[in-house]
Protein backbone atom coordinates (compact mmCIF):
# COMPACT_ATOMS: atom_id res chain seq x y z
CA UNK A 1 0.00 0.00 0.00
CA UNK A 2 1.48 3.44 -1.30
CA UNK A 3 0.27 7.25 -0.64
CA UNK A 4 0.80 9.31 -3.98
CA UNK A 5 0.87 12.72 -4.50
CA UNK A 6 0.37 13.96 -7.55
CA UNK A 7 -0.41 16.70 -9.76
CA UNK A 8 -3.33 17.14 -13.07
CA UNK A 9 -1.29 17.01 -16.12
CA UNK A 10 2.15 17.93 -17.30
CA UNK A 11 1.71 20.61 -20.29
CA UNK A 12 1.02 23.85 -18.42
CA UNK A 13 2.33 27.10 -19.40
CA UNK A 14 2.47 28.57 -15.32
CA UNK A 15 5.07 25.68 -14.80
CA UNK A 16 7.57 26.59 -17.62
CA UNK A 17 10.71 29.31 -17.53
CA UNK A 18 11.73 28.03 -13.84
CA UNK A 19 9.19 27.75 -11.83
CA UNK A 20 8.85 23.79 -12.53
CA UNK A 21 10.21 23.12 -15.06
CA UNK A 22 13.89 24.18 -15.50
CA UNK A 23 14.34 26.79 -18.41
CA UNK A 24 15.19 25.83 -21.61
CA UNK A 25 13.33 22.04 -20.99
CA UNK A 26 11.86 20.74 -24.41
CA UNK A 27 7.99 20.34 -23.87
CA UNK A 28 8.57 16.91 -25.06
CA UNK A 29 10.13 15.89 -21.77
CA UNK A 30 8.03 17.77 -19.57
CA UNK A 31 6.31 14.06 -18.39
CA UNK A 32 9.46 12.64 -18.22
CA UNK A 33 10.62 15.46 -15.36
CA UNK A 34 7.27 16.10 -13.82
CA UNK A 35 7.32 11.94 -13.45
CA UNK A 36 10.07 11.89 -11.41
CA UNK A 37 9.38 14.45 -8.99
CA UNK A 38 5.92 13.60 -8.09
CA UNK A 39 4.48 10.11 -7.77
CA UNK A 40 1.28 10.42 -10.04
CA UNK A 41 -0.56 12.52 -12.70
CA UNK A 42 -4.37 12.74 -12.88
CA UNK A 43 -4.86 12.97 -16.94
CA UNK A 44 -7.68 15.55 -17.87
CA UNK A 45 -7.36 14.88 -21.69
CA UNK A 46 -9.30 11.87 -21.65
CA UNK A 47 -12.46 13.65 -20.16
CA UNK A 48 -12.76 15.47 -23.18
CA UNK A 49 -12.06 12.52 -26.12
CA UNK A 50 -10.66 9.56 -26.27
CA UNK A 51 -6.46 8.87 -26.91
CA UNK A 52 -4.70 6.87 -29.02
CA UNK A 53 -2.86 3.40 -28.08
CA UNK A 54 0.17 4.72 -28.76
CA UNK A 55 0.11 7.79 -26.47
CA UNK A 56 -0.89 5.44 -23.49
CA UNK A 57 1.88 3.26 -24.44
CA UNK A 58 4.35 6.56 -24.97
CA UNK A 59 3.18 7.63 -21.46
CA UNK A 60 3.91 4.62 -19.93
CA UNK A 61 7.66 4.39 -21.83
CA UNK A 62 8.51 8.47 -20.96
CA UNK A 63 7.71 7.49 -16.53
CA UNK A 64 9.79 5.48 -13.93
CA UNK A 65 8.75 2.37 -12.76
CA UNK A 66 6.45 2.69 -9.39
CA UNK A 67 4.80 5.89 -11.24
CA UNK A 68 0.91 5.80 -11.64
CA UNK A 69 -2.00 7.59 -13.85
CA UNK A 70 -4.70 8.32 -12.76
CA UNK A 71 -7.52 9.08 -16.09
CA UNK A 72 -10.50 11.37 -16.02
CA UNK A 73 -13.71 9.19 -17.44
CA UNK A 74 -15.47 10.76 -20.45
CA UNK A 75 -17.91 13.27 -20.08
CA UNK A 76 -20.20 11.96 -22.53
CA UNK A 77 -20.40 9.17 -20.30
CA UNK A 78 -20.81 12.21 -17.48
CA UNK A 79 -22.30 14.81 -18.28
CA UNK A 80 -25.20 13.19 -19.49
CA UNK A 81 -29.27 13.76 -17.35
CA UNK A 82 -29.33 9.67 -16.89
CA UNK A 83 -26.05 8.38 -15.89
CA UNK A 84 -27.73 4.30 -16.19
CA UNK A 85 -27.48 5.01 -20.07
CA UNK A 86 -23.71 5.46 -20.49
CA UNK A 87 -22.83 1.92 -21.08
CA UNK A 88 -21.44 2.76 -24.51
CA UNK A 89 -19.65 5.80 -23.02
CA UNK A 90 -17.69 3.67 -20.93
CA UNK A 91 -17.36 0.76 -23.30
CA UNK A 92 -15.54 3.49 -26.24
CA UNK A 93 -13.57 5.10 -22.98
CA UNK A 94 -12.01 1.65 -22.06
CA UNK A 95 -11.78 0.54 -25.45
CA UNK A 96 -8.99 3.36 -26.38
CA UNK A 97 -5.77 1.40 -25.28
CA UNK A 98 -5.73 2.68 -21.82
CA UNK A 99 -4.21 -0.99 -21.01
CA UNK A 100 -1.34 -0.20 -22.39
CA UNK A 101 -0.94 1.99 -19.55
CA UNK A 102 -0.15 -1.59 -17.63
CA UNK A 103 0.67 -1.69 -13.71
CA UNK A 104 0.51 2.47 -14.28
CA UNK A 105 -2.84 2.44 -14.60
CA UNK A 106 -4.34 3.97 -11.67
CA UNK A 107 -7.86 4.75 -10.42
CA UNK A 108 -10.33 6.48 -13.16
CA UNK A 109 -11.89 9.35 -11.50
CA UNK A 110 -15.79 10.17 -12.90
CA UNK A 111 -16.43 13.52 -12.05
CA UNK A 112 -20.36 14.15 -12.14
CA UNK A 113 -21.72 17.72 -12.74
CA UNK A 114 -21.65 19.91 -9.38
CA UNK A 115 -25.47 20.22 -10.41
CA UNK A 116 -26.23 16.22 -10.66
CA UNK A 117 -28.56 15.30 -7.79
CA UNK A 118 -28.71 12.41 -6.53
CA UNK A 119 -30.99 9.60 -7.66
CA UNK A 120 -30.57 5.95 -6.35
CA UNK A 121 -31.50 4.10 -9.16
CA UNK A 122 -29.76 5.84 -11.61
CA UNK A 123 -26.61 5.51 -9.60
CA UNK A 124 -26.79 2.31 -8.59
CA UNK A 125 -27.36 1.52 -12.34
CA UNK A 126 -24.04 3.50 -13.43
CA UNK A 127 -22.05 1.75 -10.89
CA UNK A 128 -23.04 -1.58 -12.29
CA UNK A 129 -21.99 -0.20 -15.40
CA UNK A 130 -18.24 -0.13 -14.41
CA UNK A 131 -16.33 -3.06 -15.01
CA UNK A 132 -13.31 -4.64 -12.37
CA UNK A 133 -11.26 -5.58 -15.53
CA UNK A 134 -10.31 -4.54 -18.85
CA UNK A 135 -8.88 -7.17 -21.47
CA UNK A 136 -7.60 -8.90 -18.09
CA UNK A 137 -5.89 -5.63 -16.52
CA UNK A 138 -7.87 -4.33 -12.79
CA UNK A 139 -9.13 -1.02 -12.76
CA UNK A 140 -10.21 0.64 -9.76
CA UNK A 141 -13.23 3.44 -9.97
CA UNK A 142 -13.80 6.18 -7.97
CA UNK A 143 -16.27 9.17 -8.13
CA UNK A 144 -16.39 12.54 -7.52
CA UNK A 145 -20.02 14.15 -6.68
CA UNK A 146 -20.93 18.05 -5.85
CA UNK A 147 -24.57 18.27 -5.27
CA UNK A 148 -25.37 19.01 -1.76
CA UNK A 149 -28.10 15.93 -2.25
CA UNK A 150 -25.42 13.20 -2.33
CA UNK A 151 -24.43 13.67 1.29
CA UNK A 152 -26.68 10.69 2.35
CA UNK A 153 -26.00 7.08 3.59
CA UNK A 154 -27.91 5.95 0.64
CA UNK A 155 -25.27 7.11 -1.78
CA UNK A 156 -22.60 6.19 0.85
CA UNK A 157 -23.85 2.30 0.97
CA UNK A 158 -24.44 2.63 -3.12
CA UNK A 159 -20.79 3.11 -3.42
CA UNK A 160 -19.27 0.95 -0.92
CA UNK A 161 -21.49 -2.39 -2.33
CA UNK A 162 -20.05 -1.42 -6.01
CA UNK A 163 -16.14 -1.02 -4.25
CA UNK A 164 -16.12 2.65 -6.07
CA UNK A 165 -14.25 5.46 -4.52
CA UNK A 166 -15.95 8.34 -3.06
CA UNK A 167 -13.69 11.26 -4.07
CA UNK A 168 -12.49 13.57 -0.90
CA UNK A 169 -13.05 17.02 -2.79
CA UNK A 170 -11.75 19.92 -1.51
CA UNK A 171 -13.69 22.05 -3.64
CA UNK A 172 -16.10 25.16 -2.66
CA UNK A 173 -18.48 23.87 -5.45
CA UNK A 174 -19.00 19.93 -3.90
CA UNK A 175 -20.25 18.53 -0.94
CA UNK A 176 -17.84 16.89 1.32
CA UNK A 177 -18.04 12.90 1.62
CA UNK A 178 -15.45 11.64 3.45
CA UNK A 179 -17.16 8.42 3.84
CA UNK A 180 -14.06 5.35 2.41
CA UNK A 181 -16.53 2.64 0.35
CA UNK A 182 -13.36 0.89 -1.39
CA UNK A 183 -9.72 -0.13 -0.59
CA UNK A 184 -8.25 3.00 -1.80
CA UNK A 185 -8.70 6.60 -1.17
CA UNK A 186 -8.67 9.76 -3.90
CA UNK A 187 -7.99 13.07 -2.69
CA UNK A 188 -8.43 16.10 -4.96
CA UNK A 189 -7.19 19.29 -3.59
CA UNK A 190 -8.35 22.13 -5.12
CA UNK A 191 -7.59 25.62 -2.59
CA UNK A 192 -3.85 26.63 -3.25
CA UNK A 193 -3.26 30.36 -3.02
CA UNK A 194 -0.78 31.71 -5.42
CA UNK A 195 0.62 34.04 -2.32
CA UNK A 196 2.18 30.51 -0.73
CA UNK A 197 5.43 29.00 -2.75
CA UNK A 198 4.18 25.77 -1.54
CA UNK A 199 0.36 26.56 -2.67
CA UNK A 200 -0.66 25.36 0.83
CA UNK A 201 0.59 27.12 4.28
CA UNK A 202 2.35 23.94 6.37
CA UNK A 203 -0.05 23.94 8.85
CA UNK A 204 -2.35 23.06 5.49
CA UNK A 205 0.25 21.22 4.29
CA UNK A 206 0.52 18.69 7.56
CA UNK A 207 -3.19 18.58 7.70
CA UNK A 208 -3.94 17.00 4.44
CA UNK A 209 -0.21 14.36 5.86
CA UNK A 210 -2.48 13.69 8.03
CA UNK A 211 -5.78 13.00 6.51
CA UNK A 212 -3.56 10.63 3.80
CA UNK A 213 -1.94 8.83 6.65
CA UNK A 214 -5.47 7.82 8.64
CA UNK A 215 -6.79 6.46 5.56
CA UNK A 216 -3.40 4.57 4.51
CA UNK A 217 -3.75 3.08 7.62
CA UNK A 218 -7.45 2.38 7.68
CA UNK A 219 -8.89 4.73 10.24
CA UNK A 220 -11.76 7.33 10.34
CA UNK A 221 -10.46 10.37 11.76
CA UNK A 222 -13.42 11.76 14.14
CA UNK A 223 -13.67 15.58 12.74
CA UNK A 224 -14.59 15.19 9.34
CA UNK A 225 -18.66 15.12 7.86
CA UNK A 226 -19.57 11.12 7.35
CA UNK A 227 -23.01 10.86 5.67
CA UNK A 228 -22.94 7.10 6.34
CA UNK A 229 -21.67 5.29 10.06
CA UNK A 230 -18.55 6.65 10.59
CA UNK A 231 -17.75 3.28 12.32
CA UNK A 232 -18.02 1.73 8.55
CA UNK A 233 -15.22 3.61 7.16
CA UNK A 234 -12.90 2.28 9.53
CA UNK A 235 -10.99 -0.58 8.79
CA UNK A 236 -10.33 0.15 5.11
CA UNK A 237 -6.40 0.51 4.69
CA UNK A 238 -5.49 1.03 0.82
CA UNK A 239 -3.62 3.01 -1.35
CA UNK A 240 -4.14 6.66 -1.36
CA UNK A 241 -4.14 9.31 -4.30
CA UNK A 242 -3.28 12.89 -3.37
CA UNK A 243 -3.97 15.31 -6.45
CA UNK A 244 -3.01 19.18 -6.00
CA UNK A 245 -5.52 20.20 -8.81
CA UNK A 246 -6.37 24.06 -9.04
CA UNK A 247 -5.70 27.35 -6.97
CA UNK A 248 -3.16 28.12 -7.64
CA UNK A 249 -2.62 25.77 -10.33
CA UNK A 250 0.82 26.86 -11.00
CA UNK A 251 1.84 26.42 -7.16
CA UNK A 252 0.64 22.27 -7.52
CA UNK A 253 4.18 20.51 -8.51
CA UNK A 254 5.15 22.55 -5.26
CA UNK A 255 2.51 21.26 -2.76
CA UNK A 256 2.58 18.35 -4.13
CA UNK A 257 6.29 17.63 -3.52
CA UNK A 258 5.86 19.21 -0.15
CA UNK A 259 3.30 17.01 0.53
CA UNK A 260 5.61 14.24 -0.55
CA UNK A 261 8.14 14.97 1.52
CA UNK A 262 6.08 15.08 4.62
CA UNK A 263 4.73 11.87 4.34
CA UNK A 264 8.45 10.19 4.23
Amino acid sequence: MVIRTGIGGWSYDGWRGGVFYPEGLAQRRELEHASTHVGAIEINATFYGRQKPESFRKWRAETPDGFVFALKGSRFVTNRKQLAEGGEGIRNFLDQGLVELGDKLGPICWQLASTKRFDAEDIGAFFALLPATQDGLPLRHAVEVGHESFACAEFVDLARQAGVAIVWSEDPDRVPIADRTADFAYLRMQKMASDCPTGYSATELTRIANLCRAWHAGEAPADLPYRGDPAESAGRPGDVFAFLINGAKERAPAAAMALAKLLK
